[in-house]
């Protein structure tokens, strides 16, 4: 299986959550440079909203 966490050359959004009762965490490497870590519901929460507005597909728009 290929490494899922995003880099500069691979960038991306990677979020885990490995069973119910652990908190998730997330990891974003964007191609304009930006990046970005979490852990915990909330705040990978906060991290993929900010991703979906601001980086990933938005920089097509």
């Amino acid at each position: 299986m290929p490494k899922l966490t995003p880099t500069n050359a691979a960038p991306g959004l990677h979020v885990s959550k490995p069973s119910p009762s652990e908190p998730a965490t997330a990891s974003a490497v964007c191609h304009c440079g930006a990046s970005a870590s979490a852990k915990g519901d909330a705040q990978v929460g906060a991290l993929v909203t900010g991703w979906n507005a601001n980086h990933g597909a938005a920089h097509g728009k």
